[in-house]
């Protein structure tokens, strides 16, 4: 079968398979949590946090990060219910994720795929009515791009998958400060770049870690499609992306010498795994740098707001 047949069955299953019947009757309430990917969602509902923070001087209104964490919530946990049930079949074919309720089979798809809905629905509807429109189509923008554009498509089309599909996860801390503001500007642009030019470091170090488990499914990340010496490359070069694009908001004056300090120590450690990457010579420095790739981002915001606090507590 040629390659065009196989994307072309490979896309219809993808687009037809939800509504099939498949799954048990075993599942539980802890896999409708499982199918929303909490670990991630806290994160991005930190960094979120962070840009509602920093879109004002003072304490950010309390309705609008209650709602508005809310609806970033429910719909971020959605776009990840989504991810699971177009992804299942290659879930159910890599070991890190062949546990998974719909990969398992233990959840019927159509429940996964009712419960995404919901979530996104119930996200959406809550940003528009307690929170602004702009919030509320950035978010649904966000969501489309993770679960249709870059889940059902872009994985499965090119190595660049993580590079051109990072735009939608790396619109929290915007959605933070248009949830405050209701208007767009550099600062939340700015935030959406550093989270954007993080994802290709952080995810192709996991990449490189699971090239085997990704070749057998048939997906063409990095390390599959262009060898394990080039990715190495990669993540060392985006890393230094990153060190740069996390200091221009010292540069534009977004933030002072506290977020100087902190930001230029988080970068050296991680650089020192990045590095460790390239060179190749420790086969657990991928899996190491990717676990701390995620303390790495959560340490930037995590100045960026110390640095804005440090700020009015000084005047």
């Amino acid at each position: 079968m040629s390659n065009a047949v196989m994307k072309r069955t490979g896309l219809k299953r993808v687009l037809v398979a939800p509504f099939t019947t498949e799954g048990a009757a075993d599942w539980t309430g802890q896999d409708l949590l499982t199918l929303c990917k909490p670990r991630v969602v806290v994160v991005m509902l930190a960094c979120a946090l962070v840009g509602m923070a920093l879109a004002t001087p003072t304490l950010p209104p309390l309705s609008t990060v209650v709602f508005g964490l809310a609806g970033i919530g429910f719909a971020a946990g959605g776009a990840a219910a989504f991810n699971h049930v177009v992804d299942r079949r290659l879930d159910a074919m890599m070991l890190r994720t062949s546990r998974r309720p719909l990969a398992s089979q233990r959840m019927p798809t159509w429940l996964a795929l009712a419960w995404a809905s919901l979530l996104s629905v119930s996200g959406i509807l809550l940003l528009l009515w307690q929170v602004n429109a702009l919030t509320a189509w950035l978010t649904l923008g966000s969501l489309i791009g993770y679960a249709l554009i870059y889940t059902a498509f872009l994985k499965r089309a090119t190595p660049q998958n993580i590079v051109i599909g990072g735009v939608a996860g790396a619109a929290p801390p915007l959605l933070g400060w248009t949830a405050v503001t209701g208007q767009l500007g550099p600062e939340p642009l700015l935030l959406l770049l550093i989270v954007f030019a993080w994802t290709p470091p952080h995810f192709w170090a996991l990449a490189i870690h699971k090239r085997e488990e990704y070749a057998r499914a048939g997906v063409p990340m990095l390390p599959v499609t262009h060898g394990e010496a080039f990715t190495r490359l990669q993540v060392w070069l985006y890393g230094w992306l990153t060190v740069a694009v996390t200091m221009l908001p010292f540069v534009i004056g977004m933030s002072g010498a506290v977020y100087l300090v902190g930001v230029l120590a988080l970068n050296i450690r991680f650089m020192f795994w990045n590095w460790k990457v390239w060179r190749g010579h420790d086969p657990e420095a991928p899996l190491a740098a990717f676990w701390f790739s995620i303390r790495y981002i959560l340490g930037v915001f995590g100045v960026l707001l110390l640095d804005h606090y440090a700020a009015l507590w000084a005047i």
